[in-house]
């Protein structure tokens, strides 16, 4: 399935869901993303599933190799956006259900309790914990 088919079941999945805006028309940074009350929460960027979460966890993401940090072509790589790796075996929409959750707390001044299942980096070797747990 190509990352494009990907994202579009995610939008489907978050359609319909409170305060979330699909995709909308138009041209530029972000007109193509999942938002949560107005704030960009996940998006499809240079076929990578691009997603909004705390700096804790996507320093944990990049050094377990999950994705790097995004930089929207600016040379500056962004604290709390990952760009996930194409290989990697992390969920999209668990990931961007974490994300949606960063991002409404955000807006509300609240920190998102991180959850566990199922989004736990892979070890270097495959094994340890758990991806679909």
């Amino acid at each position: 399935m190509s990352p494009e088919d990907r994202f579009a079941e995610l939008v489907d999945a978050f359609a319909g869901q409170p305060a979330v805006s699909a995709p909308g028309e138009g041209r530029g940074f972000g007109s193509a993303a999942l938002r949560v009350q107005g704030k960009i929460f996940a998006m499809l960027a240079g076929g990578r599933l691009v997603v909004k979460l705390p700096e804790a966890r996507v320093d944990e993401l990049v050094g377990a190799g999950e994705g790097r940090r995004f930089d929207a072509n600016k040379a500056k790589p962004m604290k709390e956006w990952l760009s996930v790796d194409p290989t990697s075996a992390l969920p999209w929409p668990a990931l961007a259900q974490e994300a949606r959750a960063h991002v409404a707390d955000a807006s509300l001044g609240r920190t998102a309790e991180r959850p566990s299942a199922g989004l736990t980096p892979r070890t270097r070797t495959g094994r340890g914990s758990s991806l679909g747990a």
